[in-house]
């Protein structure tokens, strides 16, 4: 029985067979009657993935979709690109062990081999690698858990829109278990919504010179942390690339005060950004690299990358359950060494720019665009409300992990406040559309593209042309303004 193609509402071509819908939404309907409504990407892409290959995920109802989200940015080849594929069948095939908790294999050998040769030089050099949990929230406690003991000191200096409250974590756990950690949240600098009302150079000084007060003030209340830890760009905060002379003087900052600097490469690392390692773009060596997602060539893989001064022995401290995945450390050396010698990072700034300046013609068009930004493969359109009234510059409180805020006074560029609502419409426009993509930012108003580093000339002309469609289809809709006018 052959497939049929129908219109739906928008224009997207449905493109199912008769039979398969029907499947699709039972294995959906049982999906919610089973499963927690804690779901996250399934409640907003109810799709249900059968195959896939690079940027196309086909549906158990027989649609095909761009894959814009890239299992949040852990699939930096795409779905079962074929060098990790052969990887983990030799692995398979050879009989090795599966888990082999944290014993020396050939596997682990060669992961850690290829992982050296793409570090930073500066960290490369003196570096130790420390497994942990698959998990990336496992790699920042066991990196806070590092510094702490290397230190002596309990703190940790963090910024506003770092992500899903990972350091909030730690001080809510810290403190259930009595260990006194705290996290302090500084400003992160950025143009749209500059915590200080003025954004580019002016706004990232403000923001640094509030660090080095912070630290220097004898009456900040903020003692001397065991580390602070930083994203070269914010992804879950709303694709936010922090600026190279502030990430810069963040390192000096750390460095003359002898606190170990944390980079956290989750999302950003394995050529994401157009470099290897997003900090990089700046000249940067950290202390401590953080590192999960794509390292493990989609497969669950964490590990923490410190210099080897900070390694206090601590032998006997158990390294947890699932330290010493094979067939991940596998994928991950075909996914690196794959990245590394195609020169993937290099493609992904090219690429990534073409994206970001066609993108870019959205701002004048559409109202409702309020911002566009990123850096490399990793893109963010920010939605606002035209028609509501701009908010004041918000600066993160005087401490507390869960990053209160404190409304500044209001200087210069003032937003449109944003609007979820619209980006939820155009993610679902998308999906009608054929193509997923994220949301993100800390109302969630920043629509996410994260494709693959394999990703055609033509793919990403595709991408960009359903999302453009999706944008203009919702603008439309709203019918009141939303729409920029000529």
């Amino acid at each position: 029985m052959g497939r049929t193609q129908v219109k739906s509402p928008g224009g997207a071509v449905d493109d199912t067979t008769p039979t398969a819908r029907p499947a699709q939404e039972g294995i959906l309907r049982r999906q919610a009657a089973r499963e927690s409504a804690a779901r996250t990407y399934a409640r907003a892409l109810p799709i249900v993935p059968v195959r896939a290959r690079g940027l196309t995920i086909e549906g158990a109802d027989g649609r095909r979709y761009l894959d814009c989200l890239s299992g949040a940015g852990a699939l930096a080849l795409g779905h079962n690109h074929p060098v990790v594929l052969e990887a983990i069948r030799k692995v398979l095939d050879s009989g090795a062990p599966l888990n082999a908790l944290d014993l020396a294999t050939p596997v682990k050998d060669a992961f850690l081999t290829e992982l050296f040769r793409t570090l930073p030089p500066g960290l490369a050099d003196r570096a130790r690698v420390r497994f942990c949990g698959p998990a990336a929230d496992e790699a920042v406690e066991t990196a806070s858990a590092l510094v702490r003991a290397a230190t002596g000191r309990n703190g940790l200096l963090a910024f506003t829109g770092a992500g899903r409250g990972r350091t909030t974590r730690l001080r809510e756990d810290a403190s259930a278990h009595h260990n006194h950690v705290w996290a302090t949240r500084l400003p992160y600098p950025q143009d749209y919504r500059c915590p200080f009302g003025v954004g580019g150079e002016h706004g990232a000084d403000l923001a640094a010179r509030w660090a080095e007060s912070l630290l220097d003030d004898p009456g900040s209340g903020v003692p001397l942390p065991a580390g602070m830890i930083i994203k070269a760009v914010q992804g879950e905060g709303g694709v936010i690339p922090a600026p190279d002379t502030w990430l810069r003087r963040m390192r000096q900052l750390t460095a003359d005060r002898s606190i170990p600097l944390i980079a956290d490469e989750i999302e950003t690392g394995v050529g994401r950004t157009g470099a290897f390692w997003a900090v990089e773009h700046s000249g940067v060596t950290p202390d401590v690299m953080v590192l999960s997602k794509a390292i493990g060539g989609s497969l669950p893989l964490a590990v923490v990358v410190h210099r080897d001064d900070l390694d206090t022995g601590e032998t006997g401290t158990p390294a947890g359950t699932f330290p010493g995945n094979q067939l991940a450390m596998a994928a991950g050396t075909a996914t690196l060494a794959h990245v590394r010698e195609n020169a993937l990072a290099e493609r992904a700034a090219r690429l990534g720019a073409r994206m970001l300046h066609q993108l870019h013609a959205l701002v004048p068009e559409f109202a409702c665009v309020g911002d566009v930004r990123g850096k490399g493969l990793m893109i963010g359109v920010e939605l606002v409300d035209p028609e509501g009234e701009p908010g004041l510059p918000e600066a993160p409180g005087a401490e507390g992990g869960g990053g209160e805020t404190s409304v500044m006074p209001g200087i210069g560029h003032r937003p449109s406040p944003a609007a979820p609502e619209l980006a939820a419409a155009i993610q679902q426009e998308c999906l009608r559309r054929g193509l997923i993509v994220g949301l993100g930012g800390r109302h969630a108003s920043v629509v996410q593209l994260l494709p693959p580093l394999t990703i055609t000339d033509e793919q990403a002309a595709a991408v960009l042309d359903r999302l453009a469609d999706a944008v203009r289809a919702v603008a439309r809709c709203r019918g009141d303004g939303t729409a920029a006018a000529p």
